[in-house]
């Protein structure tokens, strides 16, 4: 028989081995060290940073961000900014901006995880303040960043927006002064993104102004921040006192020469709301990619859960089977494939796969599942060529790789079984009839170069297109490669391809109604590729 409080001490405390402990000490005394180091490092840069050095120390801090774990050097980074930073005093402006320069440019070049990460602990430390009766500037600090967050392109304008309405519904003298101090940072910006978001925000605050008139002391305050955001909502800069873009404007001309992938940076915003950043750890941070979340289920409805896993499972089985079959050897080829091969129909599957989230080369393995899938059909299965226009349609980007894709397969005809041409046959006569892809697509043939399987690939494409597509349309589609320069090689093979390939033997392959048709069809496709073609001038 043990004791009452035997059994309690023994599940506290677990019994570790004294070589164990000494090698978890030991390990631990190195982790602090590599932590000091690190610390040490980043603080010297961070220390000597400056407009003109900026583009050295962002490479060193990158440089630092490859060698080490990007949560040690997220966690380190953003203590030593925060230090910098968040003062009882007012920093000044032209240093916050460097800083969070410095956060915007690993933040596009390292990854979105490094503003994501400092963006989350300056939110939650000026809400912690807010609260609070904090005499310092502090709030102003931390606004300061989040506004230069926002400038620089880690955070969208929903974030300030929540932020403004936030401060607009407690409007207190304090509050006050915040909203007027944010606004003059970034209220340009603001009514350039979302105008209709800015309407509404001022019409809140002359709501709440004219309902708190008697309780707030200071008056002059409250009409001058209504007339601040007046002049915002009229566009009219000079009203506002001190008001300065060209410091951040030239910061962004030096950002878009140090970030390396030269988009917008609109896409690594991160749009995320006020609410989302401060419950984080109870919902977990969604607006990273792969972050890792360990709390409580979203979704506690544990009677539905097994049977649902149970379904899919027996789905996946067979899919994954066929899917190993066709040689669908990612784990990215294998979830495009499973999701056209479960779809219900061309609308469903393009929506399945949009929702799987991909980017960039990963998007691009979308085109080449389909285009494979339709190729191994016995027969045609007009479902992949719906999808493909539907993808066309869509985004330029798809058009472009559907056009890499099939030259890709045009090239190598002769490797391909008579049943993956006839379906490619089909394929891009959809396409070129729908208008997803132009008929500039054909200028990778060598007219002058044609062997047996392009004859006879290119005579079933243009044929199926000359029949099938109403005259009107057929017109555009060749007018619309008739006036480019560039174009002439593949206007004049065209031209000779439709009158010497396509018109000779049509008596005796096709019916009387058809080889009619056909001619009457390559005289208007003739005509319309002459159409707008630059004239001679003598």
């Amino acid at each position: 028989c043990c004791f009452p409080g035997q059994s309690h001490n023994h599940s506290a405390t677990k019994y570790v081995p004294p070589q164990v402990r000494k090698a978890q000490e030991t390990l631990d005394d190195k982790k602090r060290e590599e932590l000091g180091r690190l610390k040490k490092m980043v603080n010297g840069l961070i220390n000597r940073l400056s407009e003109p050095n900026l583009s050295s120390i962002s490479g060193q801090m990158e440089e630092l961000y490859m060698a080490n774990s990007r949560k040690d050097m997220n966690e380190t980074l953003t203590d030593i900014l925060m230090n910098a930073c968040v003062t009882a005093v007012a920093m000044p402006a032209r240093l916050m901006m460097e800083h969070v320069l410095l956060v915007s440019i690993l933040h596009h070049n390292v990854g979105i995880e490094v503003g994501a990460h400092f963006l989350e602990a300056v939110v939650k430390k000026f809400d912690e303040l807010c609260k609070s009766d904090a005499e310092g500037k502090e709030c102003e600090n931390l606004l300061a960043l989040i506004a230069h967050l926002y400038n620089f392109h880690v955070v969208h304008s929903l974030l300030i927006f929540d932020i403004l309405k936030k401060l607009v519904s407690a409007f207190t003298e304090k509050e006050i002064e915040l909203i007027l101090f944010l606004l003059k940072n970034v209220g340009f910006s603001l009514r350039k993104d979302d105008a209709l978001a800015l309407k509404e925000l001022i019409t809140e605050a002359q709501r709440k102004a004219n309902t708190a008139e008697k309780k707030l002391q200071d008056q002059t305050r409250v009409r001058f921040m209504l007339e601040t955001m007046l002049a915002l909502r009229n566009n009219d800069m000079r009203k506002i006192p001190g008001y300065d873009p060209e410091p951040v404007e030239k910061l962004r001309k030096l950002q878009r020469t140090l970030v390396h992938n030269s988009g917008s940076g609109k896409e690594t915003q991160l749009r995320v709301s006020l609410e989302s950043l401060l419950s984080a750890d109870q919902v977990g941070r969604w607006w990273i990619v792969g972050s890792s979340w360990s709390g409580a289920p979203m979704i506690n409805d544990t009677n539905s859960k097994p049977q649902q896993k149970l379904h899919l499972g027996k789905v996946s089985s067979k899919i994954m089977e066929l899917a190993r079959k066709q040689r669908m050897n990612t784990d990215i080829r294998r979830s495009i494939f499973c999701v056209l091969m479960t779809s219900e129909d061309f609308l469903d599957a393009f929506e399945k796969l949009f929702k799987l989230g991909l980017k960039d080369q990963q998007e691009r393995e979308i085109v080449h599942v389909i285009l494979y899938c339709c190729l191994q059909e016995k027969t045609y299965n007009p479902f992949y060529a719906f999808l493909a226009n539907k993808f066309c349609e869509y985004e330029r980007r798809f058009q472009v790789t559907f056009q890499f894709s099939i030259w890709d397969k045009i090239r190598e005809l002769e490797n391909l079984s008579a049943a993956a041409i006839s379906n490619l046959v089909s394929l891009l006569a959809h396409l070129l009839r729908t208008k997803s892809l132009p008929l500039s697509v054909l200028k990778v043939i060598e007219f002058s170069e044609l062997d047996k399987p392009k004859v006879r690939f290119l005579r079933q494409v243009l044929s199926m297109l000359l029949i099938k597509t109403d005259a009107e349309e057929l017109s555009d589609i060749f007018v619309r490669i008739s006036d480019n320069p560039k174009l002439g090689m593949l206007r004049e093979g065209l031209k000779l391809f439709l009158t010497h390939f396509l018109l000779k033997n049509v008596q005796a392959q096709k019916s009387a109604e058809e080889a009619s048709l056909l001619k009457e069809r390559v005289e208007l496709a003739t005509k319309a590729l002459q159409a707008k073609e630059p004239k001679l001038k003598l």
